[in-house]
C-alpha cells in the first residue's frame, strides 16, 4: 500500500480566473495525514475551509465548483487534477478569491509549482478504492455515458472518447492512458481548455470570459483552432481526460480500475464521483465496523416509528444528500406474512413491498435538518407496478429518489430490485408532519 503524501514547503502562484477574469493568489501548504485536500478562502473576514469532497459540490455549468454554505471556490478541476495525478493526499490550498487562476488553461503551471514545493511521503497508508464491479451513469437527454470498471493490476486507466458529432473543425478523438505522474505531466497537463466558436460567442455575449482571446484557450471553428494550433492531435480528448481526473480527485482516494467516458462533462463526471465516494465510505465501514450499513437497524428504529412486524427496512447502504437513498430488506421464510400468503407457495405481498419503499423514503427525509423530528406520511400512490414475485431468500434493494420537494410535501419514485431486476415500482406522495402532532 502506498504511503500518504503532502508537500514539504509552501509555494505560491497567481493569475486571472478562466471565467470571471478576477486576479487571485494561491498558496499551497503542507497538511497533516488524513486531512485530505482542502481549499481555504482567505479573502473573507473569517476564512472558510472547503473540503475537496463530493459533499462540497455546487451546481455550476462548464466547471467544477465547491462550496460551504454561500462561500464557493470555482474552476478547481485543473489544480485537483495535478494534485491527484502527482499522488498528493493532504494539502491546503489557500486562495484570496472565488476562482482558481487559469494560467496556461491546463495543469502544467500547477504541476511545476507542486514539484517546486517538493512532494514528500507521510507516515500513514494512503486510502484506496478498488473498483470491483461495474458502475455507470448516463445522461437521459443525450448519449453521454461514463463507466467505472474493474481492471487487472493496480492503478487507474482512463479512456476518453471526445465526439462532437461531425463538427468539421473537431473530428472525433479518443485518448487512453495508464495514469501516473510522468504520463500526466508530459501528455495531459499541457492540454488546454477548448470550446467551439459558437459557444465562445455566446459566453462573451453574456459577459463571461471577456478577458480571454483565442491565444489563451482553444476556440475551434469549422476550420480548426482560431489563431492557435493543437499541442497534440488529440488535445481536446486529453483535456477532457484532464477534467475527468480533476473530478475523480473528489473521491479522495487512490483509485484502481478503469474509467471509460463518452462525451461526458463535469455534471456527469460528478454523478459518477458521488457513486464512487459512496462506495468508498461503504468499504471503509466494512473494514472498520464489519458492516456496510450507513444506517443499521438500531439507528433506523430511532428514526422510524415502525416496529415488528411492520418494520420492513433492515439497513441503509447509500444516501445521496436529500435526493436518493438505497435500503435493504432481507426476505426470509420466517416473515410472519408467509403464514397466510400463501401456504405452500410463499410470496411477499406487493403492498408490503410498496410499504418498504415508503419506509426507506421516510428515512431519506429524516436525514435533512429541516425534516428532523417530522414523520413522512404516505398520501397517495400512483403508477404502482408489481412486476415479479418476491420469494423467501430474496434480498430487496429499495431505491427512492425525490422528484419534487416542498416545505410540507414531497414526491418520490420508488423501485424495489432483486438481483438488479425491478420487481416493483411506484410514485409516492408524502406529507411531512410534526411527530408531536400525531
Amino acid at each position: 500500500m502506498d504511503p500518504q503524501r503532502t508537500i514539504r514547503s509552501e509555494v505560491r502562484l497567481s493569475g486571472r480566473g478562466l471565467f470571471g477574469g478576477e486576479d487571485a493568489r494561491v498558496v499551497f501548504k503542507p497538511a497533516e495525514v488524513n486531512t485530505g485536500r482542502v481549499f481555504v478562502r482567505t479573502d473573507l473576514v473569517d476564512p472558510v475551509r472547503i473540503p475537496a469532497l463530493p459533499t462540497s459540490i455546487m451546481p455550476q455549468s462548464r466547471r467544477t465548483t465547491l462550496g460551504v454554505g454561500s462561500v464557493t471556490v470555482e474552476t478547481v478541476e485543473h489544480v485537483l487534477a495535478a494534485i491527484h495525478a502527482l499522488g498528493i493526499d493532504n494539502i491546503t490550498i489557500e486562495i484570496d478569491g472565488r476562482e482558481l487562476p487559469s494560467l496556461d488553461a491546463g495543469s502544467t503551471e500547477f504541476v511545476r509549482a507542486l514539484h517546486k514545493a517538493e512532494i514528500v511521503e507521510q507516515d500513514a497508508p494512503a486510502r484506496e478504492l478498488v473498483i470491483q464491479k461495474e458502475i455507470y451513469v448516463s445522461d437521459p437527454d443525450s448519449d453521454a455515458v461514463i463507466y467505472a470498471l474493474p481492471s487487472p493490476g493496480t492503478g487507474l486507466n482512463i479512456t476518453y472518447d471526445c465526439d462532437y458529432s461531425g463538427h468539421t473543425g473537431l473530428p472525433r478523438q479518443v485518448y487512453s492512458c495508464q495514469l501516473n505522474p510522468l504520463t500526466f505531466e508530459r501528455n495531459i497537463a499541457p492540454s488546454r481548455t477548448f470550446l467551439l466558436e459558437a459557444e465562445a460567442r455566446r459566453l462573451v455575449a453574456s459577459g463571461v470570459g471577456t478577458h480571454l482571446t483565442p491565444k489563451d484557450v482553444l476556440v475551434i471553428s469549422s476550420d480548426g483552432p482560431i489563431r492557435n494550433s493543437y499541442r497534440f492531435p488529440d488535445e481536446c480528448a486529453r483535456h477532457k481526460a484532464l477534467d475527468l481526473i480533476g473530478d475523480l480527485a473528489l473521491v479522495g482516494r487512490h483509485i484502481s480500475g478503469r474509467i471509460v467516458a463518452y462525451k461526458t462533462g463535469h455534471m456527469l463526471n460528478q454523478m459518477l464521483v458521488k457513486k464512487l465516494y459512496t462506495l468508498a465510505l461503504r468499504q471503509d465501514r466494512v473494514d472498520t465496523e464489519g458492516t456496510d450499513a450507513l444506517l443499521d437497524i438500531k439507528r433506523i428504529q430511532k428514526i422510524l416509528p415502525h416496529r415488528y412486524p411492520f418494520l420492513l427496512v433492515d439497513k441503509v447502504i447509500e444516501i445521496d444528500g436529500d435526493r436518493r437513498i438505497v435500503g435493504i430488506k432481507n426476505v426470509t421464510i420466517n416473515e410472519h406474512f408467509f403464514q397466510g400468503h400463501f401456504p405452500g407457495t410463499p410470496v411477499m405481498p406487493g403492498v408490503l413491498i410498496v410499504e418498504a419503499m415508503a419506509q426507506v423514503s421516510g428515512l431519506l427525509f429524516a436525514q435533512t435538518l429541516e425534516h428532523t423530528g417530522k414523520l413522512a406520511l404516505l398520501l397517495t400512490m400512483d403508477n404502482v407496478r408489481i412486476r415479479k414475485p418476491v420469494l423467501p431468500g430474496d434480498q430487496l434493494q429499495l431505491v427512492s429518489e425525490v422528484e419534487k420537494a416542498r416545505h410540507r410535501t414531497a414526491v418520490c419514485h420508488g423501485r424495489a430490485l432483486v438481483d438488479g431486476q425491478v420487481v416493483a415500482e411506484a410514485t409516492m406522495k408524502f406529507m411531512l408532519v410534526d411527530e408531536d402532532s400525531m
